[in-house]
């Protein structure tokens, strides 16, 4: 039954795609621009990594760059962000994998990532190079899945090629099968949470400053960018104001949560 629903729910445009192809992340920009409370989610999210990096990274100099750009649009909001992704799409600025940054040392001031980490099959590689590529005082603003009671349930049974395994050995993925093949959904829980003194120890430069869940009903109703949404847009206020007022139990009901990291 829930194979049915999932193959039911699952957007036409992206039903037949291999993941790990650049049509599959094309597809994702075409239901994006599509649907407005997945806009309306994106915005929120743009806005989110911007505050953030004002916020806990003060005067840094440097360039800002998102990783994992993909099928978003932030530069249609901060035109100043360089944009990238690991796939050869046409609508990015740069071609890069994370764990391997193509700009000068101390260059960068912030690093955006919306669900990006935990893909990363060698997140300690990216976590190296953060401390190579940002200028101190610079940081990186992750948005992850959560791991609260409903996000453990949900993520463990949405993605055909995603896992949501919290009790994982490690932090690697093992084989390298595509950048969205194999994924552990939960990585940011495993890192930043449940092995939190591993990474400590292992990137003492590197400052955790702010974890903060959020993001439930919205996410939900939109669909993301893989699944029907499953309500009209011009319901948005009224699924905004809904969140709003759910959003004292964010720590059982989130499906995202936003990591700071500061290079010291």
């Amino acid at each position: 039954m829930l194979s049915w629903l999932r193959s039911w729910l699952i957007e036409p445009g992206v039903r037949h795609l291999d993941v790990d192809s650049p049509g599959f992340t094309l597809a994702h920009r075409a239901v994006l621009q599509s649907k407005t409370m997945l806009r309306h989610l994106f915005e929120r999210f743009y806005h989110e990594c911007h505050s953030m990096d004002l916020h806990y990274f003060g005067d840094c100099p440097g360039r800002r760059l998102e990783i994992g750009s993909g099928s978003g649009f932030v530069k249609q909001i901060y035109p100043e962000v360089i944009t990238s992704d690991i796939k050869p799409l046409p609508l990015v600025d740069a071609i890069l994998r994370a764990e391997k940054i193509p700009f000068p040392n101390n260059s960068l001031r912030a690093i955006y990532a919306i669900n990006v980490f935990h893909h990363l099959p060698k997140p300690s590689a990216f976590l190296e190079e953060l401390l190579r590529v940002l200028h101190p005082g610079g940081g990186v603003v992750l948005i992850e899945p959560y791991y609260g009671w409903l996000a453990r349930r949900l993520y463990k049974n949405l993605h055909e090629t995603e896992d949501f395994d919290m009790d994982a050995p490690g932090w690697e993925t093992g084989t390298y099968m595509g950048p969205f093949s194999n994924a552990n959904q939960a990585l940011s829980y495993v890192v930043f949470k449940r092995d939190y003194a591993q990474f400590e120890q292992k990137f003492s430069q590197l400052e955790l400053l702010w974890v903060k869940p959020h993001t439930h009903l919205l996410y939900f109703i939109s669909g993301g960018v893989n699944f029907r949404q499953l309500a009209p847009g011009s319901l948005f206020p009224l699924v905004e104001l809904t969140q709003q007022l759910l959003s004292p139990f964010n720590q059982w009901i989130a499906l995202q949560h936003t990591i700071v990291l500061r290079k010291r």
